[in-house]
């Protein structure tokens, strides 16, 4: 039997490497989260700031130059107001799932570091462009309403549920092509060919009420047709949202996040070699 003295010993070590470890995972993501800025904006005029102002001095331009393609909005009083309601989730989206999905290329030197998982990678990327696009939509929306004059009655729940489901679907679908497009080099400019038209069938320009009822049995099956209906019914008490089904984007979410993760885990050590 051992002593008590020896116990106690080694139930230190093993708390103190559990300690070591639950920190070990925070710093590693902040040091991954701190590459990509360096790494993706570094030599960028105004470093990692810049990727605030393009985005946010883009849509701006943009939101200008088809006010004047378009009498009046379908809702309020402005134009860009509600291009931005629906163009800031689709953007948030895209961004998140199309920079976790190359997660693993993106990091793979350092991958090969005990310390530094596939997970750890996935999750830097997301926080990443989620807290970049929040800050992009913040100032956006403070600019167009409180600047511009724009007219809006804000429901702040609703803003946040169309974010946080927003979030959910790109770490989703994110995640599975994550695998896909590691797995497979075609399957990355397959993505990009059939997502292509997404621009223009989400209902960034128009209301989903306002379609054809054949059109409307189609598009429903567009989850982000219902995240930007999310995002709309948080700026326009009007806006007729009978239609979002929450069940159906998080259903889409959670089984695409863990059909991903799983066969991530299953075959990391395998994409890694390759």
């Amino acid at each position: 039997m051992p002593d008590l003295t020896e116990q106690g010993r080694a139930k230190r070590l093993r708390q103190d490497a559990l300690r070591a470890r639950s920190f070990r995972t925070p710093r590693t993501i902040m040091a991954l989260i701190l590459r990509e800025m360096s790494t993706t904006h570094g030599r960028s005029p105004g470093g990692y700031l810049w990727a605030i102002v393009d985005p946010v001095a883009g849509l701006l331009v943009l939101s200008a130059v088809f006010s004047f393609a378009f009498a009046s909005p379908p809702l309020g009083n402005s134009f860009p107001l509600f291009y931005a309601s629906g163009f800031l989730p689709f953007m948030m989206f895209n961004e998140i799932a199309n920079k976790m999905a190359t997660s693993i290329k993106f990091s793979r030197p350092l991958l090969a570091y005990p310390a530094v998982t596939f997970l750890d990678a996935l999750i830097a990327r997301f926080l990443l462009v989620l807290l970049t696009h929040m800050m992009i939509a913040y100032i956006i929306f403070t600019t167009l309403i409180f600047v511009l004059g724009a007219r809006a009655q804000i429901d702040l729940p609703y803003i946040l549920l169309g974010i946080i489901s927003t979030a959910a679907l790109g770490i989703g679908i994110g995640t599975l092509n994550c695998f896909l497009m590691t797995s497979f080099s075609v399957w990355e400019r397959t993505w990009q060919i059939l997502t292509r038209p997404l621009f223009i069938i989400s209902g960034i320009f128009f209301m989903f009420g306002d379609m054809p009822k054949v059109a409307q049995d189609i598009l429903w099956y567009n989850p982000l047709i219902h995240v930007i209906g999310l995002m709309r019914s948080g700026f326009y008490a009007a806006y007729k949202d009978d239609y979002i089904s929450l069940l159906y984007v998080w259903g889409i979410a959670v089984s695409t996040f863990t059909f991903g993760l799983l066969l991530l885990w299953r075959n990391h050590r395998r994409l890694l070699e390759n």
